[in-house]
């Protein structure tokens, strides 16, 4: 009987053996092409920056980049501020209390992360200017006339822009203090309660420093998207590194000047991510509790419960109802459902048309990437996911900018090619057309994709690809008849999140499209920059409404199963 099995299954393991080495090899390979494509930018953008004009330096070292520096640090201060404060207060008032219209403040408090934030900049310059509807109503209420009669806070500011972003951008941090409070055991606050313990109290001392990574990841994701932002600090008259870049490189013609102040940035986001894994330091000290009850919450009545209600009602409304209901009064008003243009028809068709093509591309890398270190798990292969997911971590704009170089290189070779087969010049195949933005678009949003796959590979017993191989399947077979059956809940999350991230972009588009390529983002951009924003209200209210289905499935999960849904560190 030993004989016999030994002579069964012998071939079938030598095969799964010899597809195990296969696999091996090819994981290295995938490893190294992956990381290859974020890491060639940044290497083409330090080799732009270093063959620049040497006396071009000075003058950004001395004129340029302090200003920049100081308004871009500002910035990142008061939305840390905003952002901790907001989204800390809301997830902990939701996870630990009981108050009137909770359950629906669940479903709202995310909803701001649907309104880009140069959608929700246009919308308050429009209300908080001089000739805004607040402002001239003060005006004939109190009979002021002239502007020395009264002082109203500049929304075209440093700290306009501060209070727009901030509200903007809390929920990353309410979603990762949401996730962490709501799975926090009752073993904990029940002891301390005993002892007499005040709510206060109880979160000041257990529940933030038992969430402290998973802020630190919400803070650091919020900071880099501040810092990726062109069109609102711009609209707002932040002179930001990143605008610096921006106006550097198109205003003033200089190439090698916009990578010298990008790679400043990068230094800048190299902090922040050192901070961020600070923060995350010694983050499985929460696992050691025995006791998997979840802690209840506490009833609030009276005055209590409604100024809860008002605390977590403030943000949604200043970062998502007031900025949603200004696009749809406008789109009404003006006419612009029953007036449609048919050129918006046009640009949405090219929007939809690159996000969903970029998405497929991202899920693509995103399992190419993560499925090799389940079967390989060396420290080599670690590295080379790492630095394949550093993408989210750079600014729209640095990444641009560094793309611009080896698209160049690869038309130029291709032309090379071209001629000296067939004698035709066959133009700038990748940096002249719109496969340039669906690069950028992948090399950016990778990391969503690596993260989701990720979380949904620790929900799949590596037995399956044991029986798998043993049974003769090869890499292939595994991957289409195992992993992606059991990955489609999380590739289904990925694909929302990445659709809808290209769907909003809006620093690459406008550096990387084509003169004859125009999407949402850029179309009401080009509104904002002539001053009628308003006429694309309507296009402002469709990048909103798609922005709303992402963020209803991650509600949905993390109510469903507290710890399916976490936020993402910045580089894995």
């Amino acid at each position: 009987m030993s004989l016999s099995r030994s002579h069964t299954y012998g071939p079938a393991l030598r095969g799964a053996v010899a597809s195990l080495s296969a696999v091996k090899i090819l994981a290295f390979a995938i490893a190294v092409s992956v990381a290859t494509l974020v890491a060639f930018p940044l290497a083409s953008l330090a080799r732009l920056a270093a063959i620049g004009d040497a006396d071009l330096w000075p003058h950004l070292a001395a004129y340029v980049l302090p200003v920049a520096l100081l308004q871009t640090a500002l910035l990142l201060l008061g939305v840390a501020a905003i952002t901790a404060v907001a989204g800390v207060s809301t997830a902990w008032l939701v996870s630990t209390f009981q108050f009137p219209g909770r359950d629906t403040l669940l479903w709202m408090l995310p909803l701001p992360l649907a309104i880009p934030t140069y959608i929700a900049a246009y919308v308050y310059v429009d209300i908080l200017d001089a000739a805004g509807p607040l402002q001239t109503a003060l005006r004939d209420l109190f009979g002021w006339r002239a502007g020395g009669d009264y002082w109203f806070p500049p929304i075209r500011s440093l700290g306009g822009a501060v209070f727009v972003i901030g509200f903007v951008l809390y929920p990353y941090v309410y979603l990762a203090a949401r996730a962490m409070f709501q799975t926090q055991c009752a073993i904990f606050t029940d002891a301390a309660r005993t002892l007499g313990a005040r709510p206060w109290r109880l979160m000041r001392d257990i529940s933030l420093p038992l969430a402290r990574p998973a802020l630190a990841v919400g803070v650091a994701l919020a900071l880099l998207e501040t810092l990726n932002d062109i069109g609102a600090s711009e609209y707002l008259g932040v002179q930001t590194l990143t605008l610096s870049v921006f106006t550097t490189w198109l205003n003033r013609g200089s190439l090698a000047g916009a990578a010298q102040i990008a790679l400043s940035m990068l230094a800048l986001v190299a902090g922040l991510i050192a901070l961020e894994r600070y923060g995350r330091r010694r983050r499985d000290h929460q696992s050691g509790a025995q006791d998997p009850r979840m802690a209840e919450r506490v009833v609030l009545g009276g005055g209590w419960g409604w100024l809860a209600t008002l605390t977590c009602l403030a943000p949604v409304t200043l970062g998502f109802l007031v900025p949603a209901g200004f696009l749809l009064r406008e789109a009404i008003l003006r006419g612009l459902v029953a007036g449609f243009d048919h050129d918006l028809l046009r640009h949405t068709a090219t929007t939809v048309a690159l996000a969903v093509c970029a998405t497929v591309v991202v899920l693509m890398l995103g399992i190419a990437a993560a499925l090799p270190l389940r079967a390989v798990p060396r420290p080599f292969v670690l590295a080379c996911l790492a630095v394949a997911t550093m993408g989210y971590a750079i600014p729209g704009t640095v990444l641009a900018l560094g793309l611009l170089s080896p698209l160049v290189a690869v038309d130029e070779a291709v032309n090379w090619l071209s001629m000296r087969v067939g004698g035709t010049h066959v133009g700038l195949l990748l940096a002249g057309s719109s496969v340039a933005l669906v690069v950028a678009y992948a090399v950016r949003f990778l990391s969503i994709s690596i993260g989701f796959v990720q979380a949904g590979l620790t929900r799949v017993s590596t037995e399956f690809d044991d029986v798998a191989r043993l049974l003769g399947a090869g890499p292939l077979t595994l991957v289409r008849s195992v992993h992606l059956p059991l990955l489609r809940p999380a590739l289904w999350g990925a694909a929302l999140l990445v659709f809808v991230d290209c769907l909003k972009e809006l620093p690459m588009t406008l550096l990387l499209r084509p003169l004859n390529v125009e999407t949402l983002s850029t179309y009401i951009y080009q509104f904002a920059t002539r001053g009628s924003f308003e006429e694309g209200a309507l296009a402002a209210l469709l990048i909103v409404a798609v922005g709303i289905l992402p963020i209803i499935w991650i509600v949905r999960q993390s109510e469903m199963i507290p710890t399916a849904f976490r936020v993402p560190s910045i580089c894995q």
